[in-house]
C-alpha cells in the first residue's frame, strides 16, 4: 500500500492530502516608496499585500526576488524584475553585494522571518530598510488533520512545521520532505528528512513520491 502524501503549505497538489499550515494577514503600513532604488521580495503573499497600494507608487522599482517563482508572480504583476535569487534568502546577500552601497533598498517582508541576509547585508554597509507587509499565523485546518500512518509529510516554511508540532509529533514511521535547508532547521533534531532539489512544491512532490514504495 503506498504512502499517502501530506501537503502543508498555502498552495494544494493533486496527489497530496493538502492542509493549509498558515492563515496571512496583511498589513498596511505607509511606505514613501520614492526614497528606493530597489525593492526585495520573498513571498507571493509580499505581492498579494502589494495590491493594497497604487501600483503607480511602486511598480517601476526594480525588484530583487527570492526565486524564479516569485519573480514569475510579480512579473505577471505588472512589476519590474531586477534579480533573481536561487531560492535562498541566505543567497540573497551575493546578489545585493553585485550593486553598489549607494542604493537605498526596501525588504518587504513577514513579520517572522528565518533568514538574517539583511543585517549581514546593512553590517556590510548596505542601506536597506524593511517594512512588514503580513503576518502568518497558525491555521486550523492544518492543526487538526488527521494523519495515517506512515506518511510521508512535506514541509514548506519553518512555520508549517512549528504549527504541526503544536497538535502533532512526527512519527519514526514518517518520511519528511522539507523545501530547503531553513526549513529543516526547524525540525527536532532526531526527525531524518529530505530536501527538495527546488525550492518549489512541485519540486517536493517529485521527492515524496519516490518515498511512496
Amino acid at each position: 500500500m503506498k504512502r499517502q502524501i501530506y501537503l502543508f503549505a498555502t498552495s494544494k497538489h493533486p496527489d497530496a492530502i493538502s492542509s493549509k499550515s498558515l492563515e496571512v494577514r496583511f498589513l498596511k503600513p505607509k511606505i514613501n516608496f520614492t526614497k528606493y532604488d530597489y525593492l526585495i521580495i520573498t513571498s507571493k503573499q509580499t505581492v498579494k499585500a502589494l495590491e493594497q497600494y497604487k501600483k503607480e507608487e511602486f511598480i517601476n522599482i526594480p525588484a530583487l526576488c527570492v526565486s524564479v517563482k516569485t519573480a514569475t508572480t510579480y512579473e505577471n504583476f505588472g512589476g519590474n524584475i531586477l534579480d533573481i535569487g536561487d531560492g535562498y534568502g541566505d543567497n540573497l546577500v551575493k546578489n545585493i553585494k553585485e550593486k553598489s552601497k549607494d542604493k537605498k533598498w526596501l525588504y518587504l517582508r513577514a513579520e517572522l522571518i528565518a533568514s538574517d541576509f539583511v543585517q549581514r547585508c546593512q553590517d556590510d554597509g548596505y542601506d536597506i530598510d524593511e517594512e512588514i507587509l503580513y503576518v502568518s499565523e497558525c491555521a486550523r485546518e492544518g492543526m487538526e488533520v488527521e494523519i495515517e500512518e506512515n506518511p510521508i509529510l512535506i514541509f514548506t516554511s519553518p512555520s508549517s512545521i512549528e504549527c504541526f508540532l503544536k497538535t502533532h509529533t512526527i512519527g519514526l514511521d514518517a518520511k519528511v520532505v522539507v523545501i530547503g535547508k531553513t526549513t529543516a532547521k526547524a525540525l527536532p533534531d532526531s526527525v531524518e528528512y529530505k530536501i527538495s532539489q527546488k525550492t518549489s512544491i512541485d519540486s517536493c512532490m517529485e521527492m515524496a513520491l519516490t518515498l511512496q514504495a
